[in-house]
């Protein structure tokens, strides 16, 4: 088994993967934004909609062509989308 502070499972499969290895992601900020559902961005995409929903969760690290072309369809930099660190809340930095 794996510590509990290192690894957690991944729902749906059989695997654990490493909190180190963690992307964290805006896509469902950025869907929110433009008024976008699940189904309209993994269309787009050519993906099943549950795959965005296993991303926003962090179920699922996309491969760097998904990663690449999801901040193509926002027209952001890839950075804006994705991070090996969680991003900040909103006003938080407000708050400071």
């Amino acid at each position: 088994m794996w510590p509990l502070a290192a690894r957690r499972p991944c729902s749906g499969c059989n695997e654990a993967i490493a909190l180190s290895e963690v992307i964290y992601n805006r896509i469902a900020m950025l869907r929110a934004e433009r008024g976008i559902s699940r189904r309209q961005l993994a269309d787009a995409l050519g993906v099943h909609y549950q795959t965005i929903g296993y991303l926003e969760r962090g179920e699922f690290r996309p491969s760097l062509y998904l990663a690449l072309r999801i901040a193509e369809y926002f027209e952001v930099a890839v950075e804006v989308v994705f991070s090996t660190e969680p991003f900040p809340r909103l006003g938080a930095e407000e708050a400071s």
